[in-house]
């Protein structure tokens, strides 16, 4: 296959899958293609119980500088139908998943990293939501999601301007959660994906379906928490000072 050509890379090692965005000639922008794929792609790796984390990256220095713009003026509607799905189908998997963003992360870009649970970013990194420099409606699920990360305020001045902003910024207003020195990007989430895959599967997916506002599942989790053998083993780990070895395998929601 053709290195240079849009795709979506997947690796899935020790219990951490990574997808790839690789779009070089156009600084890893999705293409049409590239959103349609991502769902079914994240449906695999959901339904893999080895998969216990999902690292979404770029290739090379950039995370992502949004939808392939070409694919805006065949259908405009569609595209941005498509990059919802996508962004919907990476909120909805049932495991952990860590956006690590250097570069660019702009656009339909920032749609995916604010779909994951958490996002690292390289110092020198730049985020951007810039529908208003194309005459685009923003769709309601995507605005709210970003709102509920940064705060109405935030969220207006990036919708409003399109504008960017840098790896401080972003930072204190909650769009990222740890930013790296340059260097220090890979080292940081490679040791952080190994201690969310140590933990458990029990704890992690109710604490995302909670966390997400999710109020019809209290009961099935309470019922999931009977019947696991995870919290048994919490306990005997932490008496015996062992690492624990928890067996529960989240399934994809419905």
């Amino acid at each position: 296959m053709d290195r240079t050509e849009p795709r979506l890379i997947t690796s899935v090692e020790r219990g951490v899958a990574t997808v790839v965005i690789s779009n070089p000639a156009k600084r890893n922008a999705m293409t049409t293609a590239m959103w349609r794929s991502l769902p079914e792609l994240l449906e695999g790796l959901a339904a893999d119980p080895e998969v216990r984390v999902l690292v979404l990256t770029g290739a090379g220095d950039t995370f992502c500088a949004g939808a392939d713009i070409s694919t805006l003026r065949e259908n405009a509607g569609t595209a941005q139908g498509l990059a919802v799905e996508a962004e919907e189908a990476l909120a909805a998997f049932p495991r952990p998943t860590l956006a690590a963003v250097r570069g660019y992360c702009v656009g339909g870009g920032g749609q995916l990293a604010a779909a994951c649970d958490l996002r690292f970013a390289e110092e020198g990194a730049s985020f951007g939501v810039t529908p208003a420099k194309l005459g685009i409606v923003y769709a309601a699920s995507s605005t709210r999601r970003l709102v509920a990360l940064v705060g109405p305020g935030t969220a207006k001045h990036l919708l409003f301007s399109g504008e960017l902003i840098d790896t401080e910024r972003a930072l204190r207003t909650g769009l990222v959660d740890e930013v790296l020195p340059l260097g220090g990007l890979d080292k940081r989430v490679e040791e952080y994906v190994r201690v969310l895959a140590s933990r458990s599967q029990l704890t992690q997916a109710s604490a995302k379906e909670f966390a997400a506002g999710r109020t019809d599942r209290d009961a099935h989790w309470a019922a999931e928490a009977r019947d696991s053998t995870d919290t048994a083993e919490g306990v005997a780990a932490f008496l015996e000072r062992r690492a624990p070895r928890f067996t529960y395998t989240t399934a994809p929601t419905r």
